[in-house]
Parts: C-alpha cells; sequence; structure tokens
C-alpha cells in the first residue's frame, strides 16, 4: 500500500496523519532519502555503486582489455610470486628463510633489509593466502626492526643488516603504513593468533605509536609523530626536522579510509587524513605531465633534501603514486580528480614512448634518464585501473609482456611489477571484518 501526498499540501497531511515532533523528523528524512546513520553505520548501509569497498568488484583488465584468460592470469602471478620468493638465490629471489622460524625480504642492490620491502613481502603473501611466508616475514620485522623500548617504542628502523642489526633507527612512514595494512588484511582474512601473531592488537599498537608521539619538530625530538596533526598528511621521518615534510609516494588515502573504519581510537583523523592526502596530491602533482616529486613540503611544492639527490623531481619514489591514486579510486572512488590525474601521467608517458619512456624527469618533463625499468612500467599499468585514457590497454599490455625481474634490481623492480600483476588482474583485494559496525567517512568529512 502506498500514500500520495498532494504536492501542495504535504504539510498539511503530514501534521494530519502524523503527530510527535520526532515521528515528522522521521517522516521527513524518509522523504528526502536519507536512510543512513550519522557517523556509526553498517557496511551494508552505506553499499553503492562505486570502489571495490562497497561494491566487491576488483576489475581484470589483463581480462577486460586483453583477453587473457583467469587460468593465464593466475599462471603469471605464481610463476612470479615462485621465482621472488623461491627462485634461484643469487639473480631470482629476493625472499630469504631464517631458520627455524623467520625470513627477510633483501634489496640486493644496497645490501640491506628495509621495512618498506618487508612490508611489501608481507602484502603480497597476505594477498596469495601465503600465511607462512607472512609469519615469518613478521616475526623477522618484530624482533629485529620493530623499537621495544624508549622515545621510539613501537616505531621500526627503516633498514638492518641481514644478520639483524639496525643500520639507521629511524622510521620510513611506508614501511609502518604497509605493515599496519597487511596485518590488518592478515586479521581480517585469517584470524588473530596469540603473542605477537595476534595481527589486529599488532596493527592497532603501530597506529597508535603513529599519533601519539612529540607534536614538535624541534632538534632535540628523537621521535615524533608520524602524521603532522594540524596538516593531516604523513611526514617523511618522523624525528627532528625531517618532519616538516612529506613524501608524496607514502600517501595512501585508500589505508586511512580503512583505518578510519577498523581503528580503535583516532577514527576522525583518520577520515581528516585521507581527504588531506587526497587534496595534497592535487596540488603536488604538475598540472600539465601529472608527474610527482619525490619529496613536497605540506603545500605540495616540491622540496630537494638538504642532503642532494634531485628528490624534486620526478624518481624512483614517485614511480608509486600513480598506483596509490589508481587503488584509492579504484577501491572508494572517492574523487573523480584520479581520473583525470591517471590520465594526465598516461599521455605523458604516451607521448614519450609507451616501450621506451625514461625513468626519470623533471616534472615539466625533461628526461633525466633512458633507463625502462619495470618497476616505472608495472606502476603506470595500475593507472590504468583509473584512467579512460585511449591507450590505457597498451600499458597493460606492456606490463604483461615484462619479464619477472632478475639481477641486482630485482628487489624494487620485483616487488613492483608482482604488487601491479596483482592489482591490475583484480587479485590485491580488501579482506574485511565483516558487517560490523564502521565509521562512515563520508558522514565526518565533507
Amino acid at each position: 500500500m502506498s500514500v500520495t501526498f498532494p504536492s501542495n499540501n504535504l504539510n498539511l497531511y503530514i501534521q494530519n496523519f502524523l503527530f510527535g515532533k520526532t515521528v515528522r523528523i522521521i517522516l521527513v528524512l524518509l522523504l528526502a532519502g536519507n536512510f543512513f546513520m550519522l557517523g556509526m553505520t553498517t557496511k551494508t548501509q552505506v553499499k553503492k555503486k562505486g570502489g571495490a569497498y562497497f561494491t566487491g568488484i576488483y576489475p581484470d583488465l589483463f581480462n577486460e582489455l586483453l583477453g587473457i584468460s583467469n587460468t593465464a592470469v593466475k599462471a603469471k602471478i605464481d610463476s612470479a610470486f615462485e621465482q621472488l620468493f623461491y627462485g634461484e638465490p643469487h639473480n631470482q629471489r629476493v625472499y630469504y628463510p631464517v631458520e627455524p622460524d623467520m625470513a627477510y625480504v633483501k634489496d640486493i642492490l644496497n645490501n640491506d633489509v628495509r621495512t618498506e620491502g618487508m612490508s611489501y613481502g608481507m602484502m603480497i603473501a597476505v594477498q596469495l593466502n601465503q600465511k607462512s611466508e607472512f609469519d615469518r616475514l613478521w616475526k623477522w620485522s618484530k624482533t629485529y626492526m620493530q623499537h621495544q623500548t624508549g622515545e621510539r617504542q613501537g616505531y621500526f628502523a627503516w633498514h638492518c643488516n641481514s644478520d639483524g642489526r639496525q643500520l639507521n633507527p629511524n622510521s620510513a612512514a611506508d614501511g609502518e603504513e604497509w605493515l599496519v595494512m597487511a596485518l590488518l588484511f592478515a586479521s581480517a582474512r585469517w584470524g588473530d593468533g596469540t603473542g605477537i601473531f595476534n595481527y589486529r592488537q599488532e596493527a592497532q599498537a603501530i597506529l597508535d605509536a603513529m599519533l601519539h608521539k612529540s607534536d614538535s619538530t624541534g632538534d632535540n625530538d628523537v621521535a615524533t609523530n608520524m602524521f603532522n596533526k594540524e596538516e593531516k598528511l604523513v611526514v617523511f621521518v618522523p624525528t627532528k626536522n625531517v618532519d616538516s615534510f612529506t613524501d608524496p609516494s607514502y600517501h595512501v588515502p585508500h589505508f586511512y579510509e580503512l583505518w578510519a573504519k577498523w581503528a580503535d581510537q583516532d577514527n576522525q583523523f583518520w577520515c581528516e587524513a585521507a581527504v588531506a592526502s587526497r587534496n595534497f596530491l592535487k596540488r603536488a602533482a604538475h598540472p600539465v605531465t601529472g608527474l610527482m616529486p619525490d619529496y613536497a613540503n605540506f603545500d605540495g611544492t616540491p622540496l630537494d633534501s638538504r642532503w642532494g639527490g634531485g628528490h624534486a623531481n620526478f624518481q624512483y619514489d614517485a614511480w608509486r603514486v600513480a598506483m596509490n591514486i589508481a587503488l584509492d579510486y579504484s577501491w572508494f572512488a572517492a574523487d573523480e580528480w584520479a581520473v583525470l590525474q591517471s590520465n594526465r601521467l598516461l599521455n605523458f608517458f604516451d607521448s614519450q614512448g609507451i616501450s621506451s619512456y625514461g625513468d626519470r624527469y623533471t616534472l615539466d618533463g625533461k628526461k633525466l634518464s633512458n633507463n625502462h625499468s619495470t618497476g616505472l612500467v608495472a606502476m603506470n599499468a595500475v593507472a590504468a585501473l583509473a584512467a579512460t585514457h585511449p591507450q590505457r590497454k597498451e600499458f597493460v599490455a606492456e606490463l604483461w609482456n615484462m619479464a619477472v625481474p632478475a639481477g641486482d634490481g630485482r628487489y624494487y623492480d620485483g616487488l613492483l611489477y608482482l604488487l601491479a600483476l596483482l592489482q591490475v588482474s583484480g587479485n590485491f583485494r580488501i579482506y574485511d571484518f565483516g558487517n560490523a559496525p564502521v565509521t562512515n567517512c563520508q558522514n565526518i568529512v565533507k
């Protein structure tokens, strides 16, 4: 049964047939189509057309654009994992077990172990349902890299020797970010164990450390917050005077959205951080080429570090921004700017030659290197998840046709390659905690 209210007499009908202020408010909300609760809601209550978090749909561009079968895609991913984790030790693998129950991922060129690689390895393992490899990597990270006492307690030393000795006690924020996300996915996918294998508890402890150190950026602060509380932006290194700027590739708003839903506290901050990061990336991108700098001030202007290295240019760190923007759009579709940015970036690399572009540029497009690196090819293919560029198929094909990286450069190129295979094929997924109440960032931050 339905009731039709004559448009000219809506208020009269409400007053005549309903009573009580509360009932009238509910009716007005229903007529306006507002069926959601403010602040806290369940996942099913916010389902909509849009990103994979809401729809559960993860596009497989290898199949969609290239017509490659699911069987062939799986075989390619399995082959890459097998080579990078269990291939020949001197030329193929980056994963090295330490008996009886630990392992590390090695940066071959730099002959060290980094939180970047450990966290990427853990993320790959949870996405491929490789629990043994995940637990081995996590135990090594927890045992040798995480500070258990002192001002840095809860943070991780960003690189170590393969024997576990810390080479630098400071943190690189992307390591902690990816560690947290991998641990939360592990908790949702496999459930929590005891001790250090209570994944969700361990993730929450890292989140707490990120936001509850010193706000200062003075000379005497050993450890500061990993996020600038005023800017709501991740810092380059949370210590002394190197926390006053950022690295665009560290901005992962799609992770922050999930932390806002699943964390035990600071949920509103994580919502605000997601919005702030999306806005920051708009400021940091070159308006014509779409290229990002390695390092930037919080206002988005490029920054070369005082130790040099050309970090105001588009270099190795900046490759990954394309992945982060595209994944954020694929998962949440929060801002159509991601489509514009991904199109702009692919258009630039298309103009440089899809099979021959370099891997370092000034932001306005001057080539600084002729190397055509697998890692950058991989990240540009991921950009196709958000792009509508007419050549997006060719960027995906370029990734498909690349061999699994081997040799001295296999660490960075290889990990980005395998991450991209998972992402472009729709096998890099959110492992959720079900329909428990979560924070809906759309209701908190506009």
